[in-house]
């Protein structure tokens, strides 16, 4: 099974009615600290029919948010109300809803095809920045991996593709974070060719704690790599893996066995107090988002006790 299959099978598992109860406080970020947030498909192994409470269940200050190419947030559910950020009327609903439920969006999450369709792309990332501005949401994770085209072919066109998004979107708050996301931007001489290449502030990354440990690097060289990446996090997705001990300072297969071992991030083998203290040197400002890629192993309310204390735990750190 690959990894992309993987979340879409895990994102659905376990499902049932009703909300899961659970302990623990609500409430948003203290200040000084980084707000802990989750994807939203993983919103309904806590309520699958109500994301507000949902977060409010797992003690999360802020979301990822799927948007789709009519710019709707259909992995995020609640009750009698369908999201968009395609026009004003949706913007101005969902912004009202996010202030009254005390929340906020930590990102959005696109699955961009770029090099299968670059002008569409680029219309859809200006007009989501544009809502982006509006929301206050400070970040766009953006897929940039090669669809259509050879890998050696690939980082002189992601360079140029995201020199004209950036040209595009000008003056915009937000930032755009290419996630270090399958064969090519988890080689870190290819994630830096692009952002060297485009030198724009506007472009960073959405700092995947396991992608790097997934791509087969081994565990003393993956901290190497965050540390030249931390500068560049605009964004980050939160999760580990569990490597027999011969093979975590080894290089694997990409991809090796990642379905069994993938697990919980208080259980993994990422040091996730080195990996924030990176991140606090460099004065990031984002927030830690919980992707966890082991759900469907748990029944829903197993899995979604997992996120509350995954929660709890990247809290205690921020």
């Amino acid at each position: 099974m690959n990894r992309r299959h993987f979340i879409k099978t895990t994102a659905i598992a376990a499902l049932a009615t009703g909300p899961v109860h659970l302990p623990g406080r609500l409430g948003a970020a203290e200040p000084g600290k980084w707000p802990v947030g989750v994807r939203d498909v993983y919103l309904k192994s806590a309520d699958p029919t109500d994301g507000w409470n949902a977060l409010k269940l797992l003690n999360a200050d802020c979301f990822e948010a799927e948007v789709d190419d009519n710019l709707a947030l259909n992995s995020f559910t609640a009750p009698g109300k369908k999201y968009t950020v395609g026009n004003a009327e949706g913007i101005a609903v969902l912004k009202a809803d996010l202030k009254a439920n005390g929340r906020h969006i930590g990102a959005f999450c696109m699955h961009n095809k770029f090099d299968q369709r670059l002008e569409k792309e680029i219309e859809l990332c200006t007009r989501l920045a544009e809502a982006a501005d509006e929301l206050g949401v400070p970040a766009i994770r953006i897929d940039v991996v090669p669809r259509a085209l050879k890998i050696e072919e690939f980082p002189a066109f992601a360079t140029k593709a995201c020199r004209q998004l950036c040209d595009a979107t000008q003056g915009a708050k937000v930032r755009y974070g290419i996630e270090n996301h399958g064969r090519a931007t988890n080689d870190p001489a290819i994630m830096e060719q692009i952002l060297n290449g485009v030198g724009s502030r506007q472009l960073g990354i959405t700092l995947d704690t396991a992608n790097l440990y997934w791509w087969g690097h081994p565990l003393d060289e993956v901290y190497q790599i965050y540390q030249r990446f931390a500068p560049h996090a605009v964004h980050t997705h939160c999760k580990n893996i569990n490597y027999p001990a011969d093979r975590r300072n080894v290089k694997r297969q990409m991809g090796w066995e990642y379905a069994k071992y993938c697990c919980p991030l208080y259980e993994g083998d990422l040091d996730f107090n080195r990996i924030v203290a990176d991140l606090r040197q460099t004065g990031y400002t984002g927030d830690l988002c919980v992707e966890n890629e082991s759900l469907g192993r748990f029944t829903k309310n197993e899995a979604a006790e997992i996120l509350r204390k995954e929660i709890a735990f990247l809290r205690r750190l921020s």
